[in-house]
């Protein structure tokens, strides 16, 4: 499977001068932990950093920073690793083990976002598939006992199938 058969393909954006405060209501309103910041040239936007729920709890509340003087460009993580949507899902899983993340930015050939990628689509895929892996052992016994007729013992004490 690639990359882009499981990415959210409705990704949140900012740009670098998005307000935090919108920032903040763009997380709420979408119901999303995270806005990819994108510079657009033409019909490319590039993903040059990411802003986390998380990067607004620990970088803005906790050290009592007002929010109303801070943009994504100051609090987002920068260069952000991204994953092509052609590569396989096992591929940007390890990525995401290795660099320790929970987001990737979905890019094309072009390096325009496509997507999103995040562990919570991977678990649930995951979830999904052992679902289906799971139900194989019964179907095995119930095509079993359908395809296998009860057995009698007939006068000369041979066995044999009734059909």
């Amino acid at each position: 499977m690639r990359v882009l058969e499981m990415c959210t393909r409705d990704v949140v954006t900012c740009t670098r001068e998005t307000s935090v405060v919108e920032v903040a209501r763009r997380m709420r309103d979408h119901h999303v932990g995270d806005l990819v910041v994108v510079d657009t040239v033409g019909d490319v936007r590039t993903p040059v950093g990411i802003v986390t729920d998380r990067d607004l709890v620990v970088l803005v509340l906790a050290r009592t920073v007002d929010p109303e003087t801070l943009v994504a460009g100051d609090v987002m993580s920068e260069a952000p690793v991204t994953v092509l949507a052609s590569e396989p899902l096992y591929d940007a899983v390890c990525q995401m083990r290795s660099q320790g993340i929970r987001r990737l930015p979905v890019v094309d050939a072009r390096g325009s976002l496509s997507g999103i990628l995040t562990i919570d689509d991977v678990m649930r895929f995951l979830a999904d598939e052992l679902a289906v892996v799971s139900s194989v052992a019964p179907r095995q016994v119930t095509l079993e006992r359908q395809a296998l007729a009860p057995l009698e013992v007939d006068q000369a004490s041979a066995v044999r199938r009734t059909a």
